[in-house]
């Protein structure tokens, strides 16, 4: 009989776990309080629509924002194209009257829920800069960042948008936004920020990013899936885009469609907990990510990391890169077979983006870098959560030097 194995989730840049506050606050509006937030001419719905506008007040709170600029979504890939798609059309609409369809920039290594929509722009005449990070061996600069320079040579006077994430869902490295921030907007552009991956693992502030757009996923901190946001800047320099879905009017005409009650409610206190135990949650993962290098570089030779050292801070003490993430190339093994053998055993870990994982090529964040596709292709990635225990990591890295080993003696 096989052995069974308890399994270990260390793939929270993928999703997390529900927690149970969550499901907590989200039941009532799953069963008894099920008024449609639309029909205000009765109290079920009337009751629906505060709750809305209760977690709108609640979700803005958390990051900054005022209420009015919160836009609610399916979840971060529509907060995305919304974003991006919707500011293009309004260039193109206000903007764009001499007939030229502008200029986008934005980073080779950003999530698909960007690239993919700015390749469709490009296909339809936008002119489109996709700007170098960092090598991973290039002892100048930190490793998947852009360099500041490359940003400004590529703004140029027809360029509207620039879209850059704040913290990478494969290497965790965290860019220099609110510099960003200042050369976008002293070229005249906007910038969107895709904020994914930031919440409960760094504070979120959108007037210290200086964002213009900002997108947000309620899965990717606790939350549940097919809930997201898009704050869209309405104070000082106040930014519109154009509706990609019509139909009845919701959320001031931006994303119309009945707004889901139990996920918005969901969303705003996942929210609220995670930015209430950042404080102790911030360094507790911080310390189990390191427990889980120190023991993969005792158990495994050769292994090395990808990204930014997990020690390295900016010039204000901030981390450079997630305080959840860790990710690593072991050399010799083959990375599908390494995955296959883990997962065998348990042990849910991954080798990129969860939106490509179906694709047989490398991982375009760790090409990027520099890697060959061995390298890549032999690379894992862990993702840390409230949840993760440090006996989990224990066992973990155990497996993983256990497996490692025994691919190298085939």
């Amino acid at each position: 009989m096989a052995e069974q194995f308890r399994t270990i989730y260390l793939d929270n840049h993928a999703t997390t776990r529900l927690d149970p506050r969550v499901l907590e606050a989200m039941l009532p509006w799953l069963t008894d309080r099920y008024g449609n937030a639309g029909s205000v001419t009765h109290d079920m719905g009337r009751e629906a629509r505060k709750a809305v506008e209760a977690a709108r007040g609640t979700f803005a709170d958390a990051i900054a924002a005022d209420p009015r600029e919160i836009v609610f979504t399916g979840g971060a890939t529509e907060s995305t194209n919304l974003a991006i798609l919707g500011a293009a059309a309004r260039h193109a609409r206000i903007e764009a009257a001499d007939g030229f369809p502008g200029h986008v920039v934005t980073v080779a290594t950003e999530h698909h829920a960007v690239l993919d929509p700015v390749e469709h722009l490009e296909r339809e005449g936008t002119t489109v800069t996709r700007l170098p990070v960092v090598p991973q061996h290039d002892a100048d600069g930190v490793p998947g960042r852009i360099r500041l320079a490359d940003l400004e040579a590529a703004l140029r006077p027809d360029t509207f948008l620039v879209s850059v994430l704040l913290a990478n869902n494969e290497i965790g490295v965290v860019q220099d936004v609110a510099t960003i921030a200042e050369l976008v907007h002293a070229a005249g552009a906007i910038l969107h920020v895709d904020c994914a991956q930031a919440i409960g693992r760094m504070p979120v502030d959108v007037d210290f990013l200086g964002a213009d757009l900002a997108s947000f996923s309620a899965h990717k901190f606790h939350g549940p899936k097919g809930m997201g946001a898009l704050y869209v800047r309405r104070r000082g320099r106040a930014v519109r885009v154009e509706p990609l879905v019509f139909g009845g009017g919701q959320e001031r005409g931006i994303r119309s469609g009945t707004l889901d009650v139990p996920g918005i409610v969901g969303l705003a206190e996942a929210a609220r907990l995670a930015n209430e135990g950042l404080a102790d949650e911030v360094p507790r993962m911080r310390r189990l990510r390191d427990r889980l290098w120190a023991a993969l570089r005792g158990g495994v030779p050769g292994v090395a990391i990808n990204g930014p050292l997990l020690e390295a801070v900016d010039d204000r003490g901030h981390p450079l890169r997630l305080v959840n993430n860790l990710n690593v190339r072991i050399p010799g093994v083959d990375g599908q077979s390494l995955l296959a053998m883990l997962s065998g055993e348990g042990l849910a870990v991954s080798s990129g983006s969860a939106c490509s994982s179906e694709s047989p090529r490398p991982s375009h964040v760790l090409l990027a870098l520099g890697l060959g596709d061995d390298e890549a292709r032999a690379s894992l990635r862990f993702g840390l959560s409230r949840f993760t225990t440090e006996d989990e990591i224990d066992e973990a890295a155990r497996r993983i030097a256990s497996g490692v080993a025994r691919l190298r003696a085939m």
